[in-house]
């Protein structure tokens, strides 16, 4: 997808309240619309060219689920009729533009219920980077609209594949069970992170232990920064799930509750988990900055104990070179090598005591 640049919120501040603004980088490709419609005996998918075709049609004998699911939330216009349709609040597709909205749970008036979570996306290897995709989700009675911030790649084409298929219990349940599946492939993908995570994390404790340290300090502290940024995306599901599963929930039927249990679940062990890297990262970089103070007083030692062994050396040789008219030791036979002889002996003998003070 082609990224220029990123619209700020400022474009929204003095606009009124439910105002259509979209806020997030800059997208170059049309929004696209797939309906999906299925139940226990049929399954139908469409990529729809108007918005008047995502019409649910629930006046047949034969009740199914409506998912309508819109790739790029960039186009006003495009959200603004889809509101209509649906007669969505303004303010609730003012968070479906808003790609800086945190994730949350609101219910509205006409019996919907709104929900926005964060998709993490590796983004680069080194220095390690996430990348936020915003997604969306309207649930009403038999109906579900998702919107995705990216056409990079669909990220709900697990859940596509098993309509498909008939696998599993989507095609027997409501929007409620759809709604938990994908939900579920964005905590899914969170795990994968965490296992890409994990596995930086050990490379640079291994190479702390060993002392091969191949990272630097802006490294870890960029590893850091996406852990606090992983972990303020995560932390809000914790209170989105309770709310689903209560009990006043009409949306939310009590065969589906089970399942967010579950989702809840892990959540929490995807909580845990970061809080567990965030504290062995902290140890990483008191790890290093010791390493680096030691090395740094393993050199100032080693310059410490040429500067003590070549100071009597230097004393000696300081003496010798004043130009002192009477100094009996110039006029010997043998003075040049006697003093050579001292200069040794006191270098042999302080590297002895270095050795046996164990300084060296």
């Amino acid at each position: 997808m082609s990224k220029r640049r990123r619209q700020s919120t400022r474009n929204n501040l003095l606009t009124s309240p439910g105002t259509l603004t979209y806020v997030g980088p800059e997208i170059e490709l049309k929004t696209q619309i797939k309906r999906v419609e299925y139940n226990e005996r049929f399954h139908r998918e469409e990529v729809v060219k108007s918005v008047a075709a995502c019409t649910p049609n629930h006046h047949n004998k034969d009740p199914h689920v409506t998912w309508i699911d819109v790739d790029g939330i960039h186009e006003s216009q495009v959200i603004g009729q889809l509101g209509q349709l649906f007669r969505l609040h303004p303010l609730l597709l003012e968070d479906v533009m808003n790609t800086e909205q945190k994730p949350k749970l609101d219910y509205y008036d006409g019996g919907r219920l709104f929900l926005t979570l964060k998709m993490l996306h590796i983004e680069q290897e080194k220095p390690f980077c996430l990348n936020a995709e915003h997604v969306s989700f309207v649930l009403g009675d038999r109906v579900l609209v998702s919107f995705q911030e990216e056409r990079t790649g669909d990220i709900f084409v697990p859940v596509i594949e098993r309509l498909k298929a008939s696998v599993g219990k989507t095609r027997r349940y409501g929007a409620d069970y759809l709604l938990y599946a994908l939900m579920d492939i964005i905590v899914d993908n969170y795990f994968l992170i965490l296992e890409r995570v994990g596995e930086e994390l050990d490379r640079m404790e291994d190479e702390a232990i060993g002392g091969r340290q191949n990272f630097s300090l802006p490294d870890l502290y960029s590893l850091k920064r996406e852990l606090t940024l992983f972990r303020r995306v995560v932390w809000p599901l914790r209170e989105i799930i309770v709310q689903l599963m209560r009990d006043d929930n009409p949306l939310i039927t009590r065969e589906v509750t089970p399942y967010l249990r579950d989702l809840h679940d892990h959540a929490m062990q995807v909580i845990d988990t970061i809080d567990s890297y965030r504290e062995l990262l902290a140890s990483l970089v008191d790890v290093h900055l010791s390493t680096l103070s030691n090395r740094m007083n393993s050199v100032m030692k080693t310059l410490t104990i040429f500067s003590a062994i070549f100071m009597p050396l230097t004393f000696i040789v300081g003496v010798y070179g004043m130009n002192f008219e009477y100094m009996p030791e110039l006029t010997t036979r043998y003075g040049y090598f006697a003093v050579w002889g001292i200069m040794i002996v006191v270098t042999i003998g302080l590297i002895i005591y270095f050795k046996w003070r164990k300084w060296m």
